[in-house]
């Protein structure tokens, strides 16, 4: 598979796929990030999921916000799936110890099955170390969902890579290698696959080996340009930035040299570095693309015109979905991040560095370095509470 396989493309309009199971299953999916959603008639538990599109087509009809705003970049749903989701359907996944924690919680759903199948793995059974045994029925059960979502979605399926990892290089490159493995056991190929996996430097060094190898990366809690840019080189293929936890931190903190430099300029500090990481990759040729989350409200979208994705919470989406525009020229919007803008833009040459260990360790601010240990954290406890529940209901029930 080549490294820079290009992203599926989908479209915002219904899949029928997707309805016809979503008719037949009493199975909700939401969002990992906490966001509102559309009303919904089913009063039954939502599992919670990263349901997000990686290729959305833009649609130029011109009649709303979201049509314009679309021409521009792809806004893509960070979408719950209910009975009228056809307007903002999910057309790309991620499995998580967080999707596998909600599975878990419920009696009944469409992927109890694909957890209760894992747990009973004769292979994974025969393990003597009870560590291997569990760490065998997590990567099963990752798998099996994920399996199950790529039958669902178009798009690529982005599997959590356990943040206990994030500072070992090789134990990240062979638990990569190893779900890889399990998802060609089932006939998921690579080209559908994405590995997420934190930007710590032995992350990022991971992911150079494993696009080396054509498998395809997905960087994430990425908080400083230091990180981007060493994402960037290392030919990471999605590369996520979270606007507004930059600009939480920024409100009640200080200190960090990065986020001070955009204040005095008067910029948001989250979307500066996202204006900043886009030009550097595309003034330079890099494969990555570029994803936005934590997108708060309408004018963070104007702002972030250009940029390869983004995220976009259904609140907002609705909105901008709401919103028509007139079909003259009073009404237009900027792109504000394009290849001009990335020519134009002016790096200093400690920005132009070939990332090392030193380098990016130096350049790592504190709000870059608390809010990495706070994402990993956050799914370091997921990973430990899904191998507690494990050990309690193993084995499971014959299936």
């Amino acid at each position: 598979m080549a490294a820079a396989a290009s992203l599926h493309t989908a479209s915002l309009s219904s899949s029928s796929t997707l309805l016809q199971h979503n008719r037949r299953s009493t199975l909700s999916v939401r969002s990992v990030f906490p966001i509102p959603a559309f009303n919904s008639r089913r009063s039954c538990t939502q599992i919670r999921a990263s349901f997000t599109d990686f290729s959305a087509s833009p649609n130029t009809g011109g009649r709303t916000e979201l049509d314009a705003l679309s021409r521009f970049s792809e806004v893509v749903p960070d979408t719950v799936v209910f009975d009228d989701f056809e307007r903002f359907p999910p057309t790309a996944a991620t499995v998580s110890s967080s999707l596998l924690l909600g599975i878990c919680s419920l009696p009944d759903t469409a992927f109890k099955g694909a957890v209760d199948t894992a747990l009973a793995d004769k292979h994974c059974y025969g393990l003597e170390s009870p560590e291997a045994r569990m760490t065998c029925f997590v990567n099963k059960a990752l798998v099996n969902v994920g399996g199950e979502l790529s039958k669902l979605v178009p798009g690529r399926v982005s599997t959590e890579v356990d943040a206990r990892l994030a500072y070992d290089t090789h134990a990240i490159v062979g638990k990569v290698e190893n779900l890889l493995n399990l998802y060609n056991s089932i006939d998921v190929p690579a080209e559908r696959l994405l590995f997420k996996i934190p930007a710590t430097w032995q992350g990022i060094e991971a992911a150079r080996l494993l696009e080396s190898e054509g498998i395809q990366t997905h960087m994430t809690f990425v908080y400083s340009f230091s990180q981007a840019a060493a994402a960037a080189q290392a030919g990471a293929s999605v590369i996520q930035i979270f606007v507004g936890r930059l600009r939480d931190w920024a409100r009640n903190h200080s200190g960090d040299p990065e986020i001070e430099a955009a204040l005095k300029r008067g910029e948001d500090p989250g979307l500066a570095l996202v204006t900043k990481a886009y030009n550097y990759i595309h003034k330079y040729g890099h494969k990555s693309k570029l994803m936005v989350a934590s997108v708060r409200n309408k004018q963070d979208v104007f702002n972030l015109l250009g940029v390869d994705y983004i995220i976009t919470p259904l609140k907002i989406l609705q909105a901008l979905k709401e919103s028509t525009t007139p079909d003259d020229d009073k009404y237009t919007f900027v792109e504000r991040l394009s290849s001009k803008s990335a020519f134009a833009y002016n790096f200093t040459e400690e920005e132009l560095v070939k990332w090392d260990q030193l380098k990016f360790a130096s350049a790592m601010g504190p709000a870059a370095l608390e809010l990495l240990a706070a994402g990993m954290d956050g799914y370091s406890d997921q990973a430990k509470r899904v191998e507690e529940l494990f050990g309690k209901i193993w084995p499971p029930p014959n299936v």
